[in-house]
C-alpha cells in the first residue's frame, strides 16, 4: 500500500522543542516516559502492541476511543485547537473525528487548497498525539462514494450512474482515486462503498447504491473498497444490514418495519457484506438504525457479533450509523433510558457511535453503565481494541502526519479528472433511440434548443456524500461548446423541477401554476425555428436523496406537460433525463423518438451527453434497477421469484387495440441500447455434467455487426430449474464490459464454481448445492438472453455451511 507520509526525523527538526523530545528518527514518544514502549514499537506484532497499550489506559482513555467527534462547524466549534479542549471530553483522546473541514460545515478557513487542509489535519493530530497522556492519533474519517467528500475533489456520477457503467476496472479507479485524495487531504479513513441493495424504487436513497443485484453490487463494492485501501487508505462499508427496503419506500423517521424473509435477507442483503468482507482488508463497518424482526440492528449481537464478525470474519471496529443509538432509546423503544441503549450497542458489537452532538453525550452514559456494573470493562476493553487495531494497521502509530508539499497538484489533478469523464460517458444508458434518430449530424443542424429544468442544473451533479462544491459542465454548457458557431443553440428553462403543489400533486391532480404555464410557452416559442429540441427533464437534489422518497416515479405533472407541449410542436424531441432513481416515462417512451438517461454525471455530465448526442461517443451503460411503469407495481425488481411478478390477461380497447394488464416493467434490468449492434454466437461451456467442486468454463463470440464502435456489456444468468425451495428465476453470475470496433468480434470467458454460483438455502437453513439441472443463459439485458444451454450437476448435496439462523 502506498501513503503519503512525513519523515519523522524531519518532522522533529521542524517542531518546537517540547515535540522534539518525543518524536525520534524510527518511532514517537506517544506516553513521553523517555522510553520506547512496545505500542510504539513498529517492529512488534500488532496484538502485543495493543495489549501493552490498554494495559496503559484508564476507564475514561478507553472510553474516549469509542466517539466520534464531528469535525469544524459540525460540532467543534474550532478550527484548530485551543486551551479550551483541555475542558473537553476528548482531553482523553477521541476514537474518529469526521468530516473535518471538509467543506460541508460552511466558514472553515481550512478547506482549499489542499496543502492548507492538510496542514489543519496535521495541527489537529499534533494536538492529540502530543497533548494527551498517552499520545493516541486520531483516525480522520470523511464520506466518500461520489468521490471524497471535500470542496472541489474529484466530482464523480452517483452510486447508481456507476452501477449502470458494470465496469469493473472503472470502479477500482475511482475507489484508487477517492483513496489518494482522502490521503493528500489528511484522511485516513474513507465511509465507501454502499453495498445496500434496494427493492423500492420509492426509496430516496436509492440513487447512492450500484443497483438491486447483489452479485453486482458485490462486485462492484469489492472493487471500490480494493481501490481505496490499495492508497493505505481505511474502508468503511455501509449500511450493515438489511436497511434498503423501509417500509412502503420510506425513509427519514421511519427506521422501523424491514419485512424481509431471513432467506431473501441472507441472499439478497448480506451477500455484498459476506463478498467484500471475504475479497478486501476493510476496516470498518456503519450499523445501520433499522432493525430486523423487531431487533434494532446496532443494539443486535445477532448481527453484529455473530453475522458480521464470527460468521463473515470481518476484524475491523463498527460505527454507528447518525443517531442509530439513541433510536433504540426514542424510536424502537426497546431500551428504556438512553443510557441502556448505549450499553446495548457496545455489548452487541459496536465500537464507535457516530452522530451530529457532543461526543460527551455518549462516552458519560458508557462511564456510567461502567461504573453501575452492567457494562463489563472486558467488554470496553474488546471495544478498544478493535479501534486501536485499525489504527495501527493504518500506519496511524508509525507515520500519522502526512507530506503536504505535493498534494495540491494530485488533489483534482487532470488524470482524475480524465476518469471522472470516463464514468459520466460509461453511465449513459441510451433508453430509446426510434428510426436511429440519434446520433445527431452536427453538419445537418442549424438551429436546435436546450430546454428544460436540468438544462442548465448543477447542483444534482454535487453531492452531501461527496465533492458538496466545484466545477460542473451542465447539459446545456456542454451542447453549447460542442456545436461552437456551427450550430445556434437556443436556452428556456420551460418548467421548474415541480411546481408549488408538488408533491400532492402525485395523487390529486392541481392546475399548473400560471408561472410554470408562462414558462412553458416560452419553451414553445422558442423552440418552434428549431431542429431538434433536447429536453433535460428529471431529479433535483430536493427529489431524490436521504430522506426522499416519493409516492410516485413519474416525471413531476409539470415537467410531464412541458414534454406533451415540445413534441405537440412537431419538432424531433430528445429527452435526456438527469435522475437518481428509475422514473417511469411511459408516455415518453411511447411518443418521443429518443431517450437518454445520463443519471447524476457528477462534473462532465454536460460534456458526456453532448459528445453521445452528436456521436462521438457511443452510450454503451445498462440499467442496473428495473425501471417499473409505475410505482403501484412495486415490488418491481430483479431478481425475482418464478410467476412472481403475475400473468399477462388479454383483452380489447373499445377501439379494437390490443391491450394487457400492466404487469411488466417499463425497461428491465441490464437493459441498454446501442448505436451499433451486437451478435451473440458460439456459446461453450467446459462440462455439461459436473459435481459441485468442480468449476465450469464458459465463453461466447461477440461481434459489433453494426457501423459504429461501441461497448456491449455481456451478462450471464443462470437458473436452478428444480429445487427443493423456491429459487429465483434468475441470479446474475457474471457480467463483461467490452468494446468493439465495427466488425470486430471478442470472445468472453467466465468461470462459474458452483459451491460460490450455484447455492441455495434449504429447509434446514443449510448453504447447500444441490444436484439437479442448471440453465446458463448468456445475452444483452435479463430479458434480452440470446443463448442458453442446460448442464447436470451430479452427485449428492453438497453442505456449504450453515446460514445464519444455524
Amino acid at each position: 500500500m502506498t501513503k503519503t507520509i512525513v519523515s519523522l526525523a524531519l518532522l522533529a527538526a521542524s517542531l518546537p522543542l517540547y515535540a522534539e523530545n518525543i518524536y525520534h528518527t524510527s518511532w514517537i514518544d506517544f506516553n513521553k516516559n523517555g522510553t520506547k514502549d512496545i505500542y510504539e514499537d513498529s517492529q512488534q506484532p500488532i496484538e502485543k502492541r495493543i495489549e501493552n497499550l490498554i494495559s496503559q489506559m484508564t476507564v475514561e482513555e478507553k472510553t474516549a476511543q469509542l466517539a466520534t467527534l464531528y469535525g469544524f462547524k459540525r460540532v467543534l466549534k474550532d478550527q484548530l485547537p485551543t486551551d479550551d479542549w483541555y475542558n473537553q471530553i476528548w482531553k482523553d483522546g477521541i476514537g474518529n473525528i469526521d468530516e473535518q473541514h471538509n467543506g460541508i460545515g460552511k466558514g472553515s478557513d481550512y478547506v482549499w487548497p489542499p496543502s492548507k487542509h492538510t496542514t489543519a489535519i496535521n495541527d489537529t493530530q499534533r494536538w492529540f498525539i502530543e497533548k494527551t497522556r498517552l499520545g493516541i492519533p486520531v483516525d480522520f474519517t470523511n464520506e466518500g462514494i461520489r468521490g471524497i467528500c471535500h470542496s472541489y475533489a474529484t466530482n464523480f456520477p452517483s452510486q447508481i450512474a456507476v452501477g449502470a457503467t458494470w465496469d469493473r476496472d472503472l470502479v477500482n479507479q475511482i475507489g484508487i482515486i477517492t483513496g489518494k485524495e482522502a490521503d493528500a487531504l489528511g484522511y485516513t479513513q474513507v465511509y465507501s462503498p454502499i453495498l445496500d441493495v434496494p427493492r423500492d424504487q420509492r426509496w430516496g436513497r436509492i440513487v447512492e447504491c450500484y443497483g438491486e443485484s447483489p452479485y453486482l453490487v458485490a462486485q462492484l463494492g469489492i472493487q471500490q473498497a480494493k481501490g481505496i485501501r490499495s492508497t493505505g487508505t481505511g474502508v468503511t462499508c455501509k449500511h450493515f444490514a438489511v436497511y434498503s427496503i423501509p417500509n412502503g419506500g420510506r425513509d427519514a423517521d421511519s427506521r422501523t418495519d424491514t419485512h424481509v424473509a431471513p432467506r431473501e435477507m441472507e441472499m439478497i442483503h448480506l451477500y455484498a457484506f459476506e463478498q467484500v468482507i471475504a475479497n478486501v482488508d476493510i476496516t470498518g463497518v456503519m450499523s445501520s438504525y433499522n432493525d430486523w424482526n423487531g431487533e434494532p440492528i446496532s443494539g443486535s449481537e445477532l448481527f453484529l457479533t455473530h453475522i458480521l464478525r464470527d460468521r463473515m470474519g470481518f476484524n475491523g471496529y463498527v460505527v454507528s450509523d447518525s443517531d442509530a443509538v439513541i433510536n433504540i432509546h426514542n424510536k424502537h423503544k426497546v431500551a428504556p433510558t438512553y443510557q441502556e441503549a448505549t450499553r446495548r450497542f457496545l455489548a452487541a458489537g459496536g465500537n464507535v457511535r457516530t452522530t451530529f452532538n457532543d461526543p460527551a453525550n455518549f462516552i458519560n452514559p458508557v462511564r456510567k453503565c461502567i461504573k453501575e456494573g452492567s457494562l463489563s470493562i472486558d467488554t470496553v476493553n474488546s471495544r478498544v481494541h478493535d479501534v486501536l487495531k485499525v489504527k495501527i494497521q493504518l500506519g496511524l502509530f508509525d507515520n500519522p502526519y502526512v507530506d503536504t508539499s505535493e498534494i495540491d497538484k494530485l488533489v483534482a489533478c487532470p488524470d482524475h479528472k480524465a476518469v471522472a469523464l470516463r464514468a459520466a460517458r460509461e453511465a449513459m444508458v441510451l433508453l430509446k433511440n426510434q428510426d436511429n434518430i440519434l446520433p445527431l449530424d452536427l453538419g445537418t443542424v442549424n438551429r436546435i434548443a436546450v430546454i428544460g429544468p436540468n438544462a442548465k442544473e448543477t447542483d444534482a451533479c454535487r453531492s452531501r456524500y461527496g465533492p458538496k462544491q466545484g466545477p460542473v459542465i451542465s447539459v446545456y454548457d456542454g451542447i453549447k461548446k460542442y456545436c461552437g458557431d456551427k450550430a445556434e443553440v437556443v436556452y428556456s428553462k420551460g418548467c421548474s423541477h415541480y411546481d408549488k403543489s408538488w408533491p400532492v400533486n402525485e395523487i390529486i391532480y392541481t392546475e399548473p401554476s400560471e408561472d410554470q404555464l408562462k414558462l412553458i410557452q416560452n419553451a414553445v416559442e422558442a423552440a418552434k425555428d428549431c431542429d431538434y429540441i433536447i429536453a433535460v427533464v428529471g431529479d433535483n437534489e430536493n427529489m431524490v436523496g436521504e430522506c426522499k422518497s416519493r409516492t410516485s416515479l413519474d416525471l413531476p405533472q409539470i415537467q410531464k406537460l412541458l414534454l406533451r407541449k415540445l413534441h405537440a410542436t412537431g419538432k424531433p424531441v430528445i429527452a435526456v433525463l438527469v435522475n437518481g432513481r428509475p422514473i417511469s416515462v411511459n408516455w415518453e417512451d411511447k411518443n418521443v423518438p429518443a431517450i437518454l438517461d445520463a443519471w447524476f454525471g457528477g462534473e462532465f455530465l454536460g460534456q458526456a451527453v453532448s459528445e453521445a448526442i452528436f456521436g462521438d461517443y457511443n452510450p454503451g451503460g445498462k440499467i442496473s434497477a428495473t425501471f417499473p411503469r409505475t410505482a403501484g407495481q412495486i415490488p418491481m425488481n430483479f431478481p425475482v421469484k418464478p410467476w412472481a411478478l403475475g400473468k399477462q390477461f388479454n383483452g380489447y380497447n373499445a377501439d379494437g387495440t390490443g391491450f394487457s394488464r400492466v404487469t411488466e416493467c417499463l425497461y428491465p434490468f441490464g437493459f441498454g441500447l446501442s448505436y451499433t449492434s451486437f451478435n451473440y454466437t458460439d456459446l461453450k461451456l467446459s462440462a455439461t455434467e459436473l459435481t459441485a467442486d468442480k468449476p465450469l468454463k464458459v465463453s461466447v463470440t461477440i461481434t459489433n455487426t453494426g457501423k459504429y464502435d461501441g461497448d456491449e456489456i455481456v451478462q450471464l444468468y443462470i437458473n436452478d430449474k428444480y429445487s427443493s425451495i423456491i429459487t429465483f428465476e434468475q441470479v446474475l453470475r457474471g457480467f463483461e464490459r467490452i468494446h468493439l470496433k465495427a466488425g470486430e468480434s471478442k470472445t468472453v470467458n467466465f468461470t462459474l464454481n458452483p459451491v460460490k454460483d450455484f447455492w441455495l438455502i434449504n429447509s434446514n437453513q443449510q448453504r447447500v448445492v444441490e444436484p439437479g439441472k442448471f440453465e446458463i443463459m448468456v445475452g444483452a439485458s435479463s430479458k434480452d438472453i440470446r443463448l442458453r444451454k442446460t448442464i447436470n450437476i451430479t452427485g449428492e448435496t453438497f453442505v456449504i455451511g450453515p446460514s445464519f439462523l444455524k
